[in-house]
């Protein structure tokens, strides 16, 4: 296997705690210093089907924003289907797996100036099937970034766990990004966590403030979340939800709600309040909101249906209840996504000015 190429591993603490993000961050800061970046996820979660091909999102989401000339499958080469562990328990075939990821690395590799792998969830995520990201970090020869949740006590004590099992396998941490601190807090917490770090052996490499827009949703997304039937022909689908009301009360109640942002979630069979939030749009195209969601499967009348084709907003037919839709909505992992041009900007922009590149290429 290629040992010479440089490399680093990026890890989190937990699942969702910005490990993609600083990951599509650090490779526009990489590519400001190395011709060309590789990318490698060797194990993968959450997968697309692409030419029979199963292959991490994420992986789909680095190679469409930055063109990385190297085929999906090497830079995703194990996706974990839903029976992947049992049929591991019933069969080991680790050595197998290994060879796989080693070779998918060298192709990955081949040419290229510097390659970022990134993990799947916490220094654990893997093990049932002896493919922990500590584990994969090793057969990879590489030293590892953590990423966590903002603060200082929580924080600290996942590192120290994960720190843990990433030195059983001999895998050094180079250092700690802390993700989505509030920014009124970040010079406090960057204070106090460069001194908590210190006392594990640990560098503080970074310190990214917590930007809203990254964790909103796009209409897009949502209609993807609830596989809802688009009604009508917007401009975009990519409009960010800043809020959620349902539309539960009476229309003229309703409208006082209708603002920028605001994504309307109420049954198909109120037309009252479709039809008010028409004519709120009517009024007021400069602030109009993110879109509607109608909900029951009940489908308006030709008649309402017409005011809605006419609407600049998306406006979405889901089959759940309304407190179904809301809830989904609201437990929605968001993700970014090859489409969010506007979220991958501020993403590279934000790691640029938040995480110490020199002193990453320093440790490695």
């Amino acid at each position: 296997m290629n040992t010479s190429t440089p490399r680093v591993f990026i890890a989190a603490t937990r699942q969702n705690d910005g490990k993609t993000t600083t990951s599509l961050g650090l490779i526009a800061a990489l590519q400001n210093r190395f011709p060309r970046v590789g990318y490698i996820k060797p194990v993968g979660q959450r997968f697309v089907q692409i030419e029979e091909q199963k292959i991490d999102e994420d992986t789909v989401l680095m190679d469409a924003v930055y063109q990385l000339n190297c085929p999906l499958v090497d830079m995703s080469p194990i996706a974990v289907e839903p029976d992947f562990t049992r049929k591991y328990l019933q069969a080991a075939n680790n050595d197998a797996l290994v060879r796989k990821i080693k070779k998918a690395f060298d192709r990955v590799s081949w040419e290229k100036d510097f390659v970022l792998c990134e993990g799947s969830g916490h220094a654990g995520v893997g093990s049932v099937f002896d493919l922990s990201n500590a584990q994969v970090a090793k057969t990879l020869g590489c030293k590892v970034i953590l990423v966590t949740r903002g603060g200082i006590g929580k924080p600290i004590d996942e590192v120290a766990l994960n720190q843990a099992l990433f030195e059983k396998e001999g895998v050094e941490i180079i250092g700690v990004i802390l993700n989505r601190v509030l920014g009124d807090k970040v010079d406090q917490v960057t204070d106090f966590a460069r001194r908590g770090l210190k006392r594990k052996g640990l560098d503080l490499l970074g310190v990214i403030p917590h930007q809203p827009m990254l964790s909103s949703p796009t209409v897009d997304s949502i209609r993807e979340e609830l596989q809802a039937e688009l009604l009508n022909a917007p401009g975009s689908l990519q409009t960010l939800v800043g809020s959620v009301i349902v539309g539960a009360m009476s229309a003229p109640n309703a409208t006082k709600h209708f603002k920028r942002g605001v994504l309307l979630i109420t049954p198909g069979d109120r037309e009252d309040i479709v039809l008010a939030a028409g004519n709120s749009l009517s009024a007021n195209l400069t602030e109009p909101m993110a879109g509607i969601v109608l909900t029951g499967g009940l489908r308006p009348s030709d008649a309402v249906l017409q005011v809605i084709r006419a609407m600049p907003i998306p406006v979405l037919l889901a089959q759940e209840d309304s407190y179904q839709v809301a809830s989904r909505v609201h437990d929605q992992n968001v993700k970014t996504r090859p489409a969010d041009a506007q979220k991958i900007a501020l993403i590279r922009d934000i790691v640029a000015k938040s995480v110490n590149v020199k002193k990453i290429l320093e440790s490695l």
